[in-house]
């Protein structure tokens, strides 16, 4: 793959700032491409760090990946968006993002790989194999370090009951609980973590609840909705009423980032199957704030 940046100033300007400071390449990536044959090229002809770009110019990075994981066309996974550093795939209920011992070929990793068979996978937001919606993912090195910093995500989650407070925040430290791998818990020795929600409807039995997070730790939102005695649907893991679900019913809706040209990308996705049905077995009223 190969990315290119034309020097639009009047003037030159040192290949390692140009690089770093006005197009945000790492100096990770940076590093690779001087190890490889021909990775920084400005006219065809090789340069260095040290050396500056003409105005008008254009350098180009010559990214080579590799992918090793088994691809598999037979999986379905809707692309909602798609560019030459971006795709962004609306992941099903029930499909892990990468492949492990017990999930081998059905991932999301396996569609990316028979989809792109010369990419290496680089999610920038990772789901838990039962939690739904958009899953962003870079094309190459450079654009996964960009979009780490700057994907914004709005996810949308079934607790069971109605909190008393129908917006608000959830600041409780977390942490793995001991002797698990997986469980984590609200403790005072815990990361901080800070979970921002506002409930948008209810039936009573459930309601529907669209949450921002300030803080990215795992399993935060599950944890938080169970720790304030509000459990997602179907999480069995964290106490939630699995009546009409299994597995925790936690939905990404939205997302968006800039794209090359800086201007914003907005996308969203309906929950699934899973939730579509609670919905309809209910009768969910909005709730005016």
């Amino acid at each position: 793959m190969k990315l290119s940046f034309i020097n639009k100033k009047d003037c030159s300007v040192n290949l390692k700032d140009f690089l770093q400071k006005e197009n945000g390449v790492s100096a990770r990536l940076i590093t690779k491409l001087k190890r490889q044959h021909l990775g920084i090229t400005c006219g065809g002809e090789l340069i260095r760090t040290i050396d500056d770009v003409p105005p008008g110019a254009e350098v180009v990075l010559n990214i080579s990946d590799e992918n090793e994981i088994v691809p598999n066309g037979a999986l379905d996974v809707p692309v909602i968006y798609e560019d030459e550093h971006v795709v962004v795939f609306s992941k099903p209920q029930g499909m892990p993002v990468h492949p492990s011992m017990n999930h081998y070929t059905d991932t999301l990793g396996n569609f990316f790989s028979w989809m792109y068979p010369d990419i290496t996978f680089r999610p920038v937001n990772r789901l838990d194999r039962n939690t739904s919606g958009l899953c962003v993912a870079a094309k190459n090195q450079h654009s996964a370090a960009l979009l780490q910093r700057s994907v914004e995500k709005t996810y949308y989650a079934l607790i069971c009951g109605t909190p008393y407070r129908l917006s608000g925040t959830i600041d409780a430290p977390i942490k793995r609980q001991t002797e698990s791998m997986i469980t984590r818990c609200v403790a005072p020795d815990g990361q901080r973590a800070v979970t921002h929600y506002t409930v948008l409807s209810s039936c009573g039995k459930y309601s529907w609840v669209r949450v921002k997070l300030e803080t990215g730790r795992t399993h935060q939102i599950r944890v938080h909705f169970s720790y304030t005695g509000f459990p997602l649907a179907g999480d069995d893991l964290y106490g939630g009423c699995c009546d009409d679900a299994h597995g925790q019913t936690l939905h990404c809706g939205d997302v968006s980032f800039p794209d090359s040209d800086g201007n914003v990308i907005s996308l969203s996705t309906e929950p699934g199957e899973n939730i579509q049905s609670i919905f309809r077995k209910y009768n969910f009223e909005m709730i005016s704030m």
